[in-house]
């Protein structure tokens, strides 16, 4: 089970996930949620935000930059 978000986002319907149930408590997720709201009233989608955050963390190990890497 996960705590999940529904939005819209330029029209079109949206969904992220806050976290596991067990691992994330209620008062996490509501903290959650209120992030990507604000982030939504700043006109940034917080799928898009949450996917940079999850690249920057990985750093240059993603598929795409050893490829990179290797073809140079």
């Amino acid at each position: 089970k996960r705590w999940r978000y529904r939005y819209y986002y330029q029209n079109k319907e949206q969904l992220i996930s806050l976290g596991i149930y067990p691992d994330v408590s209620l008062k996490d997720a509501r903290e959650r949620h209120a992030e990507a709201r604000k982030q939504l009233s700043n006109g940034i989608n917080p799928s898009d935000m949450k996917k940079a955050i999850k690249a920057s963390q990985a750093g240059g190990e993603s598929f795409e930059a050893i490829a990179r890497e290797w073809h140079m």
